[in-house]
């Protein structure tokens, strides 16, 4: 069932004792960043209204809000765990390929590659556009093509600064985390100003209204989850952190309390001026409630929301980028997509074609509609990666892990993964199907790409003439061979 490598490969040494492979660079600060810049994009300012849809009243919103977020960080105890027991980049993709083999990890790897990874970076560059080009049309509708130019303009620059240097896109993240933060520190102050000054309205019988029906508290709850998604992402990125096995568990500890509490707070603020009724109707509630709070500043809202999701697309950029070079490097992708700079030490072509899929993707008119078939899949890939944390602590009792939680933290939360792949099957069963039958495209992509070894040997010269051409233009070579 599982492969015996848990360790990665050491790269080699060039002739002046320069190692080409990816450089530890990640501070525990980028760490905090990456998590919370990740998970904290477009959803808390534009549409927290799902919670309380499926929620029914202001009370079990928050509360939801908050076991979402304890939820959440469950989640990413386990997967400090295993981030520092199979210390690969790669996340749910390396931890089912340590566990399951090939053929899963790849139909993972194929569904991230297609519609996940590509389609998230275009809608948040999207909503980027969206809302900074809204204060320059205040009295009519942002024409179309001005938005996905922009968003287009967003990942064609973070792309390219995710090539040039890791430093310089760690430093961006940074800074937008702390401006997001800033942003909604200043609303949740506002709202306990507001509060100070008696508008309690909203919070008298806080509970009337809750909803009987489990199935709505269900989505009320998928919906909650939703928004805390990034949580995994640091996992992503292992192999370039400084000093993982002290650094990932801290990063997780100070991020998914900091993301609860505002989360929590920023919904506390909303409902100190906005009805549930008026969020129920709205589709961008910061903006309603900025409108309402800072007059003639009131455009500071759609601005800290575009910075937010401009860090978001950073952060998301960042690592899908890592996500498809381990995926090449393992052999499921073209081996120059594994390949990296040769004096940057940044996987160029895995950038490139990150940055290029969700240039393609912004051309799509369905794109929201595709995002939608993939919250099954996502916690399914969670799931196995859980399963498999469970599989090696049963396969391998002695295998030195820096961290180990109590049995009953990962098994909570496969328990919690399980429920949130039953929900859709009756909540959503359509979407949920499609999002099927997109993992099981990439069978026959497999059995071609993967499992086919003995491909004619024209194919095999080409494929090699065409990765030296690239590796020439872009000054780039594999992770394990001497850069000459």
């Amino acid at each position: 069932m599982a492969r015996e490598k848990v360790a990665i490969t050491e790269p080699q040494q060039n002739d002046q004792g320069n190692t080409v492979e990816l450089k530890r660079t990640i501070t525990l600060l980028n760490g905090v960043t990456i998590i919370i810049g990740t998970i904290i994009g477009s959803g808390i300012f534009v549409t927290p209204r799902g919670v309380l849809e499926g929620s029914g009243s202001v009370g079990l919103a928050l509360v939801i809000w908050t076991a979402c977020g304890v939820l959440s960080l469950i989640g990413a105890l386990c997967y400090a765990e295993l981030g520092t027991t199979i210390t690969q980049s790669g996340g749910d993709y390396a931890y089912i390929l340590e566990t399951f083999g090939p053929f899963p990890a790849f139909l993972q790897l194929w569904v991230n590659l297609i519609i996940i990874r590509p389609t998230a970076q275009a809608i948040v560059a999207l909503t980027f556009a969206t809302y900074i080009l809204q204060p320059a049309f205040p009295t009519c509708e942002t024409p179309d093509s001005a938005i996905r130019l922009l968003a287009a303009v967003c990942i064609s620059v973070l792309t390219m600064i995710n090539i040039l240097k890791v430093q310089w896109a760690t430093r961006i993240q940074d800074v937008f985390t702390v401006a997001k933060l800033l942003a909604l520190a200043l609303l949740m102050v506002t709202g306990l100003v507001l509060i100070a000054m008696g508008r309690v309205e909203n919070f008298e019988n806080a509970f009337e209204g809750t909803t009987k029906d489990v199935k709505a508290a269900s989505l009320a709850f998928y919906s909650g989850l939703f928004a805390y998604a990034g949580w995994n992402f640091l996992n992503f990125v292992t192999e370039e952190m400084i000093d993982p096995f002290k650094n990932l568990p801290r990063a997780i500890y100070i991020s998914i309390p900091i993301v609860t509490i505002v989360y929590v707070f920023a919904n506390v603020a909303y409902f100190t001026l906005i009805t549930p009724e008026e969020m129920l109707a709205s589709n961008a509630v910061a903006v309603l409630f900025g409108e309402r709070i800072y007059g003639v500043m009131a455009w500071i809202m759609p601005v800290f929301v575009g910075l937010s999701c401009f860090g978001g697309v950073n952060g998301l950029l960042f690592t899908s980028g890592r996500l498809f070079f381990v995926g090449a490097r393992h052999g499921h992708l073209p081996e120059f997509l594994s390949m990296i700079h040769t004096k940057r030490y940044t996987p160029t072509p895995a950038m490139l074609f990150t940055g290029g899929m969700s240039l393609v993707m912004l051309s799509s008119s369905d794109i929201f509609a595709l995002i939608n078939y993939m919250s099954f899949v996502q916690w399914l890939s969670v799931g196995a990666s859980i399963a498999g944390l469970l599989y090696w602590r049963y396969k391998k009792p002695d295998l030195e892990r820096p961290i180990k939680f109590p049995l009953i933290i990962p098994i909570s939360f496969l328990i919690a993964c399980i429920f949130l792949l039953i929900v859709p099957l009756f909540a959503a069963p359509k979407d949920t199907g499609i999002g099927v039958l997109i993992v099981c495209s990439g069978i026959p992509v497999y059995l071609l790409g993967v499992a086919w070894k003995n491909k004619p040997e024209s194919f095999q010269r080409a494929l090699v003439r065409w990765t030296l051409i690239g590796q020439k233009a872009l000054d780039v070579v594999s992770q394990e061979r001497k850069a000459e």
